[in-house]
């Protein structure tokens, strides 16, 4: 069946699709190419996929990747090993609890050298598992592929012995991007190979017992963001921080979590307070038995909740008075996800460790707490198999807004640094405007929620602008370097790079489709409605409008009537705005068509091509690919045809405009469309490019489609630390127009940093 989309072509559909099985050959030799790009997001399951051998993960939203490496083609085969001892290894800094306080807090203790250390336990002794264990760490030393003395150093830890360095690693590496030395990535490795990570394995441990003898590839340690503004607070407990009063809020819906926090503080460097919230009743007496006693617990506190208000409700309605006396509190709740046939609990260890049960990362951060004053919110950085994009706005914009008002808060940029996960540390002050106010469970929506777009997930994200709204700032812990520090250039550190970084796994796809604006064209002055304003100068000077910002407003809100008037269903067409308008403004329909024209001329004088993204487009119709384009836009299809066409767009290609299919991608029924139509044309390997994180990344994404963000150029320059401007009044402000948007236009024509 051909598709419905207009072909604009300098050849016919059926000479396209005779490239599609040259794209098909490429497919299983670039297969771990495509794992390992970061930007691309690869769905679980999706018209693409083909039966394979792994594990499948159910959340669109997990896996994505970060260098691009070319390695010899591999089965992936999941190892079916008993689970290593989920208890972390004594330490010699933890061998006693409480942790000492350092009574000088003048000088650290010397490290111990590594190779003074005993090689520890390497016995073939305990059963199978054990044996396979103690070959791996004798095997990781030989090799050079397991390094006890830089794991202690980077990571700031101190051991007993090698094999306690390494038992630590193999716990650690299963959740988290930690290296066994410079030789060995273990993130790649979980990327390339997704069984391993859906197996809950250590990377280097599968390696060396099933990966090398399977021919699986492994790569040196990358280091993918240096940070800046680095924080480094003693290694030992200080006296201010032995002082702090501290409390533990635990949310607990999955009653085992109960006995993963307990054993998560049995090292704790302070005593506690312990406020819980269980979602059932029978929760209690476990409750009462693992932190009634517990030694690092000073007073238990318990309520039983209801299913209502996720992680936040709870502790906002039970505990946001009490937790005003404390000078840190920390935030954590049970998450689980049942994915692949067993449950998928990286994301939660993770947090956890990094929050709670890591005593070298747990010390530091109350040093730094009771160091410095300006320190107001902690968390580690965003878990790092979740998509490029996740630290967004996302579909929350309408419910940031809403907070951004209630809490007296300016503006919040789309891409922003959060406790993704809803857990962190806080001072009570910081979170003050939330923490502080009288809160009911009705004032919390109802189960059930969605995976985006409610107040809840509008929160999470607030509360970092919230804690710099009262002055302080933000800490950040990166596990791949165990650094703390204050910079949230994490949070695009995956858009670094160039564009010839990811060809290989862009070309690995039979069908790629692109947006349109601010993908394969840009603005010559960035705002998509000076066209408008330009347009209602012209009509302000012959007294049509009162102004030229009276006149955009009454255009908008002319297409926001006729979405109105559709119940959102469909798209809306320029020319139906205009004969809106002419109602409105009582003028002919022949008038209000010639401000139509005069607005598309207006808007196609000022496109430029995104030069990379162009040359991209036509050297992918050279090289046999399908190409699509698909838009939402009130523009025809002529009309973007035209503007494709002076960007210098020149291959074959199908052209998808949301006014004339009547779909569009930023609600999914565009994505809808476009699944079935690949289902339709046989296509099993489809990639769309896009920069708009809702339209082009989450809802394909959700849709099991897969997909390549790149950055807007206002995301750009915003990541590059450049002024907030063109927000609010100013964007409709022709001379702040005229100041910022050209450069804002320049810097962003190619949509990765550090080009």
């Amino acid at each position: 069946m051909k598709p419905t989309g207009k072909m604009i072509s300098l050849l016919p559909w059926l000479f396209q699709t005779q490239f599609a099985s040259q794209a098909r050959k490429r497919r299983l030799a670039a297969e771990e190419v495509v794992g390992m790009d970061d930007n691309i997001v690869v769905p679980e399951v999706g018209v693409e996929d083909q039966p394979r051998k792994e594990p499948v993960l159910d959340d669109k939203n997990l896996v994505t990747v970060t260098e691009t490496f070319v390695v010899t083609e591999g089965d992936a085969v999941n190892d079916d090993l008993p689970p290593v001892d989920e208890e972390a290894p004594t330490t010699a800094a933890d061998s006693d609890s409480p942790v000492d306080i350092d009574p000088s807090a003048e000088s650290e203790s010397a490290e111990p050298e590594v190779a003074d250390l005993p090689l520890g336990n390497t016995a073939n002794k305990g059963g199978g598992h054990a044996a396979m264990m103690s070959q791996a760490f004798m095997d990781g030393l030989n090799t050079g592929l397991f390094d006890p003395k830089w794991y202690q150093a980077t990571y700031g830890l101190r051991f007993a012995t090698q094999r306690e360095a390494f038992d630590d690693y193999v716990r650690k590496s299963r959740f988290a991007p930690v290296n066994p030395s410079p030789k060995f990535d273990s993130e790649t490795y979980h990327r390339m190979y997704i069984d391993v990570f859906h197996a809950q394995q250590s990377p280097l441990q599968h390696y060396l017992l099933h990966g090398r003898g399977e021919g699986r590839q492994h790569v040196p340690a990358t280091v993918r963001w240096y940070p800046r503004e680095i924080v480094a607070p003693r290694k030992t407990l200080t006296p201010a921080a032995g002082k702090l009063k501290v409390a533990l809020c635990l949310h607990v819906f999955y009653v085992d979590f109960l006995d993963r926090f307990a054993k998560a503080i049995e090292r704790f460097p302070v005593t506690v307070d312990v406020y819980l919230t269980l979602a059932d009743a029978s929760f209690e007496t476990r409750a009462r038995q693992l932190f009634g006693e517990h030694a690092r617990v000073n007073k238990l506190e318990t309520r039983i909740v209801p299913n209502r208000g996720r992680n936040f409700g709870p502790v906002l309605v039970e505990y946001g008075q009490a937790l005003q006396e404390y000078d840190l509190f920390c935030h954590l709740h049970s998450k689980k996800s049942l994915y692949s046939g067993k449950e998928q609990t990286q994301w939660a260890e993770y947090l956890i460790e990094y929050l709670l049960r890591d005593v070298s990362v747990v010390t530091r951060l109350l040093n730094a707490f009771a160091a410095d004053d300006s320190l107001g919110l902690y968390y580690p950085t965003t878990f790092w198999m979740m998509p490029s994009w996740v630290n967004h706005q996302t579909m929350n914009k309408g419910f940031m807004r809403e907070w951004q008002e209630k809490l007296g808060l300016g503006h919040i940029p789309e891409f922003l640094s959060y406790p993704a996960g809803g857990m962190f540390w806080s001072r009570p002050q910081a979170m003050q405007g939330v923490l502080d106010q009288a809160w009911t469970y009705e004032d919390f929506p109802e189960e059930p929620l969605p995976n985006d777009n409610s107040m809840l997930h509008a929160l999470e994200r607030v509360l970092g602008p919230l804690a710099e709204h009262h002055g302080f700032r933000q800490l950040f812990f990166y596990p791949p370097t165990g650094q703390f520090t204050t910079d949230n250039g994490y949070i695009t550190a995956s858009y670094h790079g160039r564009l010839e970084q990811h060809i290989a796994s862009i070309q690995a796809h039979a069908c790629i489709s692109f947006d349109v604006f601010d993908t394969l064209v840009r603005r010559e002055y960035t705002v998509p409605d000076y066209a408008k304003l330009k347009l209602g100068k012209v009509l302000a000077e012959q007294g049509f409008v009162p102004s030229a910002q009276a006149f955009v407003k009454l255009r908008n809100e002319a297409e926001s009537t006729l979405r109105q008037r559709a119940n959102f269903k469909g798209d809306v067409r320029i020319e139906a705005v205009y004969d809106e308008l002419a109602d409105q403004l009582d003028v002919s329909p022949e008038v209000a068509q010639e401000w139509m024209e005069l607005e598309y001329e207006l808007d196609l004088e000022m496109i430029q091509p995104k030069d990379e993204m162009v040359e991209l487009f036509n050297h992918l119709a050279a090289q046999g690919h399908i190409l699509w384009v698909i838009s939402d836009s009130y523009y025809n299809r002529e009309q973007v045809g035209l503007m494709l066409r002076k960007a210098g767009v020149a291959a074959a290609y199908r052209l998808m405009v949301s006014s004339e299919e009547q779909a569009r991608k930023d609600n999914g029924s565009m994505w809808v469309k476009v699944k079935q139509d690949l289902l339709n044309e046989g296509i099993d390997r489809h990639l769309h490019i896009g920069d708009n994180v809702v339209a082009d990344a989450q809802m394909p994404g959700d849709l099991g489609l897969t997909t390549f963000h790149i950055l807007h150029p206002m995301d750009k320059w915003a990541a590059l630390g450049f002024p907030a401007v063109l927000h609010g009044a100013d964007g409709l402000d022709e001379v702040e127009i005229l100041k910022w948007g050209r450069l804002i236009n320049e810097v962003g024509r190619n949509p990765f940093i550090g080009e």
